[in-house]
């Protein structure tokens, strides 16, 4: 064929694809030149366009090829899942999973809710992608009344416009990393609900004693847009007790800073799915996720990333199972409540009841 034939149809349909990513909303909106500016001034780890993390990936951990679990990447029958008994108490220290990465804290008289994915799908479309496997006992219109919502990244398996949509009336707050505010705003949540840090930040919203930390990934909804937005992990004080949220992100020296900046939490809610040998510098083995929960010197740790969506290849117990023995021979106490049922945190042991291996 003559290349000129085929050379202008492939130049409109570039240009078509160009368009729909832009105007599509789900894509969300990339910060503009103003607000890159704004970063430089705020931030040591963004060259003017995209963020980064400050050092090589080392590792001497086991690959892959430790998988444990016979079973496949989804499971062969429906999961169960608890109704939430969630408490307005201004002493209650509680969590309830509602599976993969989102979770609701109650911590000094306060709701945070992190990285809440309620869609059937992790996808800019509800007609393919990822497919929720397991469905919440509670929708997103039944949750309490929310402080604080938390905010880690701006893939879609952690930020899903349909969700922060159905929240946003009951929502006092969302504290998101740089650049993801450009999103909620092109949402409609109003600009005044939104604070954005960067990692070593620290404000008091909603009562809550916010850090934003670093964490070992990267950004990105569509693929020309990569590291355009900040990632992170947070730590979170109220009540007198403090909680660490890992976020999604690899190994890395950060977990030691953060210990010597902010002393150890009460409870680490640690990534421990979705762990690929290519992607492994961005995705915690179970194994990193327990030594990372004992850097920090964390009392308790829920391991989150996995239940809910297939994202890679490995079987879908494999995360917990793993999490679970590193922790025992670590000597962590690994809370694994099922799916949407509240944990008590005043009492952390009483949730170590192993309900995955039942399933297949």
């Amino acid at each position: 064929m003559d290349a000129k034939k085929w050379m202008l149809p492939a130049a409109a349909g570039a240009g078509a694809a160009a368009a729909f990513t832009k105007y599509y909303p789900a894509f969300g909106r990339n910060p503009g030149k103003a607000v890159r500016t704004a970063f430089r001034r705020r931030t040591r780890y963004y060259d003017g366009k995209h963020f980064y993390y400050p050092e090589k990936w080392k590792t001497n951990e086991p690959d892959e090829n430790r998988i444990i679990s016979p079973n496949k990447a989804h499971p062969a029958q429906p999961l169960p899942a608890a109704e939430p008994a969630f408490s307005d108490a201004a002493e209650a220290f509680q969590a309830t999973w509602f599976g993969h990465s989102g979770i609701l804290l109650r911590m000094g008289g306060k709701n945070i809710l992190a990285d809440p994915v309620f869609s059937k799908r992790c996808s800019p479309f509800q007609w393919v992608g990822p497919k929720r496997f397991t469905i919440p006992t509670v929708t997103a219109d039944a949750l309490p009344h929310i402080d604080l919502v938390l905010l880690t990244h701006d893939h879609y398996d952690h930020l899903d416009p349909i969700t922060l949509k159905a929240i946003a009336a009951k929502a006092d707050r969302f504290l998101v990393p740089l650049g993801v505010e450009c999103h909620l705003r092109r949402w409609g949540i109003p600009p005044q609900k939104t604070v954005s840090m960067a990692w070593w930040e620290q404000k008091t919203v909603s009562g809550i004693r916010v850090t934003c930390l670093p964490a070992n990934h990267f950004s990105g909804r569509k693929y020309a847009d990569q590291n355009y937005t900040l990632w992170c992990s947070y730590m979170l004080r109220a009540g007198g007790r403090q909680v660490f949220f890992s976020g999604d992100g690899g190994f890395g020296r950060h977990f030691r800073l953060i210990r010597e900046s902010l002393g150890a939490p009460d409870l680490a809610v640690m990534e421990c799915g979705m762990y690929n040998r290519k992607w492994h510098e961005m995705h915690m083995y179970p194994e990193e996720s327990v030594k990372a929960a004992g850097i920090l010197g964390a009392k308790a740790a829920i391991p989150v990333h996995w239940g809910a969506f297939v994202i890679s290849t490995h079987p879908w117990d494999d995360p917990p199972e793993r999490f679970v023995r590193a922790a025992e021979a670590a000597g962590l106490c690994a809370v694994t409540p099922m799916l949407c049922e509240t944990a008590d945190l005043t009492h952390p042991a009483q949730y170590q009841k192993r309900w995955w291996r039942h399933f297949k």
